[in-house]
């Protein structure tokens, strides 16, 4: 017998209890009621993940419940928001009960981590396409945002850059001896939450990398009215991605491949002996518009091209 759309999510989505405190009702109602402290604001994010767009069709459910959760508490965590509440939108080309066990072991497990509720979505029969609309809490005022830049800031970046954008090459056939981490970096990337938290009061403005550091750098520096260069010797960089570069000569695409989600951020001279472990400084902030890079001892304007939808 086919699975009903409510059995579906009384069985596989709506079978934990609230486990944050601003959750007052969840799932089970036509609404979901929320309750935010006095002295807080409420950062909303929503991500849609499509087949053949965003995954291959053969995508293993458990790592891509995972991923699309992530990659929307990658957004709260580059505004310094706490994350606590989730709705998922589901479309499906039929109710596979395999798949969707494994889809929400992913999604959940990584809920469970970081105390985020599932609170309600939607179901709907058509072609495989996740939606999330994740809901973060941030202190009035403390939100970290793209905008506030200034000329003399340094840049760094969380974690390294890179892995995902070879992991992909790797599922495109690209033969790497070592693929265990691009391969996790494609597939699980971990969203930096505590270190989006702890930036609260120590950057200026913080991005998460989905599209390329360079086209992500580069929405700071439009809505910033700055400029920057970046250090190329300073990228962090694996192993696996300096052999990639030395075997291609694809020197840039760790600063033009997606999917790291890891935070990019300016603060003061001032702020950096108090960062969080695991943040690398890769160039500055100045007042010249555009974006240069310096390699080889050469500074050059470089174009921030990363991926963008129907272009």
């Amino acid at each position: 017998m086919a699975l009903a759309e409510f059995d579906l999510i009384k069985r596989y989505f709506a079978v934990h209890a609230p486990q944050h405190s601003f959750t007052q009702l969840g799932i089970g109602d036509d609404c979901a009621l929320l309750n935010l402290p006095a002295g807080y604001q409420l950062a909303v994010t929503t991500d849609t993940m499509v087949e053949s767009v965003h995954f291959f069709a053969d995508a293993d459910p458990y790592l891509l419940g995972h991923k699309l959760l992530a990659v929307n508490l990658s957004d709260l965590a580059a505004m310094g928001a706490e994350p606590f509440a989730v709705t998922l939108a589901l479309t499906l080309p039929k109710a596979d009960e395999a798949w969707l066990r494994a889809f929400a072991d992913g999604f959940l497990g990584l809920a469970r981590r970081h105390r985020v509720d599932l609170i309600g979505g939607d179901t709907t029969a058509g072609p495989l396409s996740l939606t999330v609309q994740a809901m973060g809490a941030v202190p009035a005022g403390k939100a970290l945002l793209r905008s506030a830049a200034k000329a003399g800031d340094l840049i760094f970046v969380t974690g390294q850059l890179g892995n995902a954008g070879l992991g992909l090459k790797i599922k495109q056939g690209f033969a790497c001896a070592e693929p265990a981490l691009p391969l996790r970096c494609f597939n699980q990337p971990e969203p930096r939450i505590a270190e989006g938290i702890a930036l609260r009061e120590l950057a200026h403005a913080c991005i998460d990398i989905s599209d390329g550091l360079a086209a992500d750098l580069g929405h700071v520096l439009e809505q910033s009215r700055v400029g920057a260069y970046l250090d190329w010797e300073r990228l962090p960089l694996s192993a696996q991605v300096r052999q990639y570069i030395e075997i291609t000569q694809d020197w840039q695409m760790p600063l033009t491949a997606g999917d790291d989600y890891e935070l990019c951020f300016t603060v003061p001279a001032e702020s950096v002996p108090k960062l969080p472990a695991g943040c690398h400084y890769v160039g500055a902030i100045e007042a010249e518009p555009g974006l240069r890079m310096l390699r080889a001892g050469k500074t050059e304007t470089f174009e921030a091209k990363g991926f963008e939808h129907f272009s």
